[in-house]
């Protein structure tokens, strides 16, 4: 079986098994929003390092309580000129919780699709995916399979067309918000992203808003598509956590969810 090895272990989280196991928890159980009546169908969660996202990460991940059959995982390529989306041929992606299976019929369903191509390279290394792996392993549980979608230049229809393909399955956008402005700037920015993110306003939001922009955009035009209800959940930046109040980094957490409250039915339960 070929896995993925975990590449940001001990930088972004803890690499100890049970050190990150408890401080996930911890996050996870340090959310004191009560949970709204809806079955989410996506989230929208930060990728730093959990020092400095990870609170606002576990808002989104706590909005999980059912079983989860599939989740879409997509976010940015930092490291990679990827022309489309990537999703990798190994068959497990590892972190100090364990392995996380690789969903086969989704990868094929998206590699069917325009655009998506098969590749392990835009993976290596890249930490907005990863990130998110142990709170879902922490709420989901051992049965959890993933599809892993790197998004570098993609038109919106193009990714909305992934999730389509996909229906019924949980989407996760990783992404953080505005990137090394002043304290104050980043926070009216990011207050103008959350703004479009809730009228599911896909051309509102551009690189210099999300790093994520590409797979945030799509999810908002398949939101748009669906009707959605989105509802923000979480909005900070690094200086809520002792960074430097020169330049920040913003991070927001969003919950979308089908306006009638009932959602997709489950087939079965550092800084940067």
């Amino acid at each position: 079986m070929r896995v993925r090895p975990p590449a940001v272990a001990g930088r972004f989280y803890p690499g100890d098994r049970e050190e990150l196991r408890e401080l996930v928890d911890r996050l996870l159980g340090g959310v004191r929003r009560p949970l709204p009546p809806v079955r989410p169908a996506a989230l929208v969660a930060p990728h730093a390092g959990y020092r400095y996202s990870g609170a606002v990460a576990a808002t989104a991940y706590a909005q999980l309580r059912d079983a989860v059959p599939r989740v879409v995982l997509l976010g940015p390529a930092h490291r990679w000129p990827l022309d489309g989306m990537a999703v990798p041929a190994v068959d497990a992606l590892a972190t100090p919780l364990g392995a996380v299976a690789v969903d086969d019929d989704a990868r094929t369903a998206a590699a069917a699709l325009p655009g998506v191509a098969v590749d392990d390279r835009p993976h290596d290394g890249e930490h907005s995916l990863e990130t998110q792996l142990p709170f879902l392993q922490r709420v989901l549980g051992p049965d959890l399979t993933v599809l892993p979608v790197l998004v570098g230049r993609a038109q919106p229809a193009s990714v909305a067309a992934v999730l389509t393909a996909l229906d019924g399955a949980l989407a996760v956008v990783s992404t953080d918000l505005s990137h090394h402005l002043d304290e104050r700037s980043a926070r009216e920015r990011d207050r103008r992203t959350a703004d479009a993110v809730l009228a599911r306003d896909a051309g509102a939001v551009g690189p210099e808003d999300a790093c994520g922009a590409a797979p945030l955009r799509g999810l908002l035009s398949h939101a748009a598509e669906r009707s959605l209800a989105v509802e923000l959940l979480a909005l900070a930046t690094s200086a809520d956590t002792g960074a430097g109040r020169d330049r920040v980094v913003g991070y927001g957490a969003f919950l979308l969810h089908d306006a009638a409250g009932t959602g997709p039915a489950p087939s079965a339960a550092q800084k940067r």
